[in-house]
């Protein structure tokens, strides 16, 4: 972390920026110089202050869509405003931001490679690993398409087997029991969502990596709930590959992602999208070396200025804390699903066990169908998501940094009212 110092730096530029900037429209958010401690009681209102954000509904997606604060969106548009004056594309920025984007995840620039969301990296992967008919590939049934659907191409096509397991809500060991139960001989991978999209359930994949490794299977992490919302270390954890978006929890650019493949397994990995930027060395006919490092799966052109928003954002969080920011969203999640159990006829999917979970509450009931509960959400100004997957018919809250308790006891008290007037 680099200090309080930067991040209240960055937030005064974001807000006393440059007429240019027109993302700065509230008198809040020009006076963030000023941002207290975190110890103040104030310091998450101030916070929030930094998100261009209506104040006329609650926001509580952030597990399909985060938004973007004051300094993330200035970086971009200022990236995109120079690139434009200049008429450049501005790809050795892309190294500038490389190293600092890794460190975050505990990686190397060398394994980083930038993409445009989650599926694109789990795709890479999915699409780039060898394989033959017959060979097995492990996930959870709650895998989010984006995560699922690359394999089920390659199952289509190249005849591979998919095979799935019901993720475990009351144990993280059962979660590895069941995945174990699934290996024969002819398992080469394992990937699990690092937090279930549907209901939040916090996969040890930690645990899972050492099963994988001990195996001699790959293990790939789909990282689209994860990144921004629950500290790791891609190097502690031991996975061989890993997939985000830049746009959920991280709160960075629309059609921003990384996608990080260890550096001694680089060669294992195939780009399947190839151009300029992924050689090393080319000379028509007869050479071609990719790049020795994750940049090989960057082909032609890239927005460099989302991805400086999104350096931009991991430098935000950083700044924060990342320890500080899974804390308050867990924080939330917590307060959220104790008020929703003490409600009779509710049902929380969202595992119960505190280690097993962070920002993300999945609830049904059986007197209010999930759609029309979304619905009674929506009215009162609430933006949630309704989970269909696998038939769950639930409704998903996400709490995130700029959300508060005010806001969770406006869900708890709409859905009790949603089952009294069932």
């Amino acid at each position: 972390m680099r200090g309080r110092r930067y991040f209240l730096q960055r937030a005064a530029q974001a807000g006393l920026g440059l007429a240019a900037a027109p993302f700065v429209r509230s008198a809040a958010a020009r006076q963030v110089a000023t941002l207290p401690s975190p110890d103040r009681a104030d310091f998450w209102d101030l916070v929030r202050d930094l998100y261009p954000m209506t104040r006329e509904r609650a926001y509580l997606n952030t597990g399909g869509l985060g938004p973007a604060p004051y300094p993330v969106l200035d970086a971009a548009e200022r990236a995109r405003t120079e690139q434009q004056t200049i008429v450049e594309h501005g790809h050795e920025q892309l190294e500038e931001i490389r190293g600092p984007v890794a460190a975050f995840f505990g990686a190397k620039a060398e394994e980083i490679a930038f993409t445009r969301n989650a599926t694109e990296g789990n795709s890479t992967i999915a699409c780039g690993l060898d394989f033959r008919p017959g060979d097995e590939v492990i996930f959870e049934s709650h895998a989010h398409p984006g995560g699922a659907f690359a394999w089920m191409s390659r199952q289509k096509h190249d005849g591979i087997r998919v095979k799935i397991f019901e993720p475990d809500p009351t144990s993280a060991a059962g979660n590895l029991e069941r995945i174990a139960a699934l290996i024969t001989p002819r398992t080469r991978v394992i990937q699990v969502s690092h937090l279930t999209a549907p209901t939040g359930i916090l996969m040890p994949v930690d645990e899972i990596a050492k099963l994988a490794r001990e195996r001699d299977l790959w293990f790939h992490i789909d990282g689209a709930q994860s990144a921004g919302q629950v500290p790791f270390d891609l190097h502690a954890i031991g996975c061989d590959s890993y997939a985000t978006s830049g746009h959920k929890w991280l709160c960075g650019p629309h059609g921003t992602g990384l996608l990080y493949v260890r550096e001694d397994r680089l060669d294992a990995v195939w780009p399947t999208e190839v151009g300029a930027y992924c050689e090393s060395e080319a000379r028509l006919p007869d050479l071609f070396e990719y790049a020795p490092t994750a940049r090989r799966y960057e082909a032609g052109t890239r927005d460099t200025a989302s991805l400086l928003g999104l350096a931009e954002a991991v430098a935000f969080l950083d700044e924060i804390g990342i320890d500080r920011v899974a804390a308050r969203a867990h924080e939330l999640g917590q307060y959220l699903q104790r008020g929703l159990r003490a409600i009779p006829g509710v049902t929380v999917l969202t595992p119960s066990d505190p280690t097993l979970s962070a920002g993300m509450t999945t609830l049904k009931t059986d007197r209010v169908p999930y759609d029309r509960l979304n619905q009674h959400y929506d009215e009162a100004h609430m933006r949630c998501r309704i989970v269909t997957e696998r038939g769950l018919d639930a409704v998903r809250i996400s709490t995130h940094i700029f959300n508060n308790e005010a806001e969770c006891d406006r869900v708890i008290a709409v859905t009790r009212d949603a089952l009294d007037n069932a």
